[in-house]
């Protein structure tokens, strides 16, 4: 796809003053103050590019700066377009989002759900009813993350290093290991981030008959001209990858670090990264790799009702039944959250399938418009997709993890307020 060339954010109601003090907002809170290396904005509405801009360090130890074409790791990010490969197998006919998960993953039939006790020791009782493909999909399915450091569950998760930031093992051997451990919750009695996308990956290569990979490079990527979106960053684009750094003065990514520093510390070297190699387990979750103008280039088709010159990944109904809350009785996330971390957890926010969604502007106390949908990924990237403003917004910087300065929410004020001619 031929990537737009930048306008002037007038043409499209934007003020361009606005628009200069989110950048110089970004350099002198982040850049400047050693808390982020480097930042990429794109800002794109009514069919036009009005904002991109890049500034510091893609490796601050090389001195590399941040270029229109760095390469970055984009996380959970990955799970949109994990969700989209999966939907398009949806209006194909091949399954169906009330169907229970371990129709396709037979082990999965007796899955309980956690009582007492640790691994390989849990008690458990049986769920109220079986996993369905859609409580994956929200992440209503009872399954974890790791990270969370919440319960013996998601002990469990961390002891089979199941959702890590450095995968181990294949789809297959995660599977079979999560046979083993029970669930949170029964599925559907509440929200919780989790490793559900990565199954929702494993899915798709069982329905499709072909690996994952395959399947997300063949009928999005390649048809889109996402040519720099990957599971790994092959050797002629090694020099584009930008390092990843941590806030978490012990240089990990925890999410429940006590204290935050004015600094950071080097997490993943791009010269020894292990996404310069294909990986062995390939993660819907939070695998890819891309830039900032490859992901435009989907939230684009997503934008334009799931088409792109002449692309077309889904149609618009499949689109719009995506982007609706489906967390039961129409409650918010904090509503319904067990999770310790997401990457979006304000009030007025619920989720649809493979997005979050603003179901309520005014309960968030922050700019938006209801029908917005988003996500972000671990190392502090982000997107989000206004169709009624015709907005489309991207971040992208390398600092784990996600929570560890609220970015989002004062990005998300300075976007809007550079809005001269709403749509509303």
């Amino acid at each position: 796809m031929l990537a737009p060339t930048l306008a002037s954010p007038e043409s499209a109601g934007m003020s361009k003053a606005a628009l200069e003090r989110a950048e110089t907002h970004l350099k002198a809170r982040y850049v400047d103050a050693g808390r982020f290396p480097g930042t990429q904005l794109v800002v794109y509405r009514r069919g036009k590019l009005v904002h991109a801009s890049c500034q510091g360090f893609a490796d601050l130890e090389r001195k590399v700066p941040v270029k229109p074409d760095t390469i970055f790791r984009i996380y959970s990010m990955t799970k949109p377009l994990t969700s989209v490969a999966f939907m398009m197998l949806f209006e194909e006919g091949l399954v169906a989002l009330d169907e229970p998960v371990h129709k396709y993953i037979p082990e999965w039939k007796n899955l309980g759900v956690f009582v007492a006790g640790a691994a390989p020791n849990f008690l458990s009782r049986p769920p109220a009813r079986p996993m369905l493909i859609v409580d994956l999909l929200r992440h209503t399915s009872g399954l974890t993350y790791g990270f969370q450091q919440r319960s013996n569950v998601d002990a469990a998760y961390r002891a089979a290093k199941i959702g890590e930031v450095e995968k181990a093992g294949t789809l297959q051997s995660m599977i079979e290991a999560l046979a083993d451990i029970p669930l949170e919750f029964s599925p559907g009695e509440a929200w919780n981030y989790s490793v559900a996308t990565d199954v929702i990956g494993y899915l798709i290569g069982k329905i499709s008959g072909r690996p994952f990979e395959q399947f997300l490079k063949e009928r999005i990527l390649d048809p889109l001209g996402m040519t720099d979106t990957a599971f790994y960053v092959p050797a002629d684009k090694a020099h584009r990858l930008a390092a990843c750094y941590s806030a978490d003065p012990s240089g990990g990514m925890s999410f429940h670090a006590g204290q935050r520093r004015d600094g950071l510390t080097l997490q993943d070297d791009p010269a020894t990264s292990s996404f310069l190699s294909p990986p062995s387990l390939i993660s819907g979750g939070g695998g890819l790799c891309a830039t900032a103008s490859d992901y435009l280039t989907f939230c684009r088709a997503l934008l334009n009702g799931g088409e792109l010159d002449g692309v077309r990944l889904l149609s618009p109904k499949t689109l719009a039944l995506m982007t609706a809350n489906h967390l039961p009785n129409g409650l918010d996330l904090p509503a319904m959250s067990r999770s310790l971390f997401s990457e979006a957890s304000y009030n007025g926010i619920g989720f649809g399938l493979g997005f979050s969604v603003t179901i309520d502007p005014a309960k968030t106390l922050i700019p938006g418009s209801s029908g917005e949908y988003s996500w972000g990924g671990a190392a502090t990237t982000s997107f989000w997709i206004d169709p009624a403003e015709e907005l489309i917004t991207i971040f992208m910087t390398q600092v784990l993890p996600s929570s560890a300065y609220p970015l989002r929410r004062e990005l998300r004020t300075m976007v809007y307020s550079a809005i001269t001619d709403s749509n509303l």
